[in-house]
């Protein structure tokens, strides 16, 4: 079976939806403001866009608050009509999701179902806000695993009733204009992808 082309899939979807006239309404669930620059920047004309914040695998809670606040402060600098929602920090569920699978290495079983995770979460939420489609901006990260991302947000699609917008925003150089808009904008670029593990495999490998 050929290998699906993702960032094809996304070009094709907004073909059609200009060609309609269509800008229907997207909640875009971000892990941070690097990814989500050159995302937000992408998607921005074709669609109105609710931020969803909402990542329990970030550690520790000052972490999740300035990455938060990073990625409010680009919003505004970017002078963006976004709405942001945010979730209360609460680790529990990626704390229990990780048991026994703390010394993966990432795009491991425990990377897996943190992504499964915050998909459900998002899915759920476009639900209640009724929007028209969800993805996330994980997909523009060199180091996570674009088909598992689209496979997933496929699976709580059907199961929420919301419309997954496939993508790979690592296309159209993505990543790179991420790490331009992160210089032009002065964003925090962590080096660790969220969790306590992801940090303590950087620190080692950093070592």
């Amino acid at each position: 079976m050929p290998e699906i082309n993702y960032g094809r899939l996304l070009d094709e979807k907004l073909r059609e939806l200009e060609k309609n006239g269509e800008k229907p309404s997207l909640l875009l669930h971000a892990c941070c403001a690097p990814c989500s620059s050159h995302t937000l920047d992408f998607l921005n004309r074709r669609f109105e866009i609710t931020l969803y914040f909402c990542n329990p695998n970030i550690a520790p809670e000052e972490e999740y608050d300035f990455r938060l606040s990073e990625l409010k402060r680009l919003v505004q600098e970017m002078k963006l009509d976004v709405k942001i929602v945010e979730e209360t920090y609460d680790p529990t569920s990626f704390t229990e999701l990780a048991k026994g699978l703390e010394a993966l290495p990432e795009r491991g079983e425990r990377c897996r179902k943190c992504i499964a995770c915050r998909l459900k979460k998002a899915g759920e939420k476009a639900k209640e806000l009724k929007c028209d489609y969800f993805t996330t901006t994980l997909t523009i990260s060199p180091h996570k695993d674009c088909k598992f991302i689209n496979e997933c947000g496929a699976e709580i699609s059907a199961e929420c009733g919301v419309a997954y917008l496939f993508s790979d925003f690592k296309k159209h150089d993505g990543y790179k204009h991420s790490i331009e808009l992160s210089r032009q904008y002065n964003l925090y670029r962590q080096n660790y992808c969220g969790c306590i593990y992801s940090k303590i495999n950087s620190q080692k490998e950093n070592k």
